[in-house]
């Protein structure tokens, strides 16, 4: 048997009672939401989680650095001449050590720590 084509008010009415029937169901749900709310304790902030570990950095590796002062044939390093310059001083360790070399007079002018100043033979 064929069926029958429902009209437009028909399909209307059906619809309007299905959302009346949902509309009830969706009330009663609203209101034991807000009776747990606040039913229940409030609610502890979470513990804090450590910080996740970084990975190592990578260590720059130190830029390796000589000078070597050279006149007349001869030759001398810049390192010895700190050395030399905190020996002359009598100073084991030293913040800061400033060398002047002035090769055309062979001498060697230092100040250690701003405070400390002498001269030496360059060669």
């Amino acid at each position: 048997m064929p069926r029958a084509k429902k009209t437009a008010v028909e399909t209307a009415e059906v619809k309007e009672t299905v959302v009346a029937a949902a509309a009830p169901a969706e009330e009663k749900k609203a209101p034991a939401k807000k009776a747990a709310e606040k039913k229940a304790p409030a609610k502890k902030p979470a513990a804090k989680k450590a910080p996740a570990k970084k990975p190592a950095a990578k260590k720059e590796t130190a830029e390796e650095r000589k000078v070597f002062i050279q006149y007349n044939g001869a030759e001398v390093a810049g390192t010895d001449l700190i050395d030399k310059a905190k020996a002359v001083a009598g100073v084991k360790t030293a913040k800061s050590v400033v060398v002047y070399v002035r090769p055309e007079i062979n001498k060697v002018y230092y100040v250690i720590d701003d405070n400390t100043f002498g001269n030496f033979d360059l060669f």
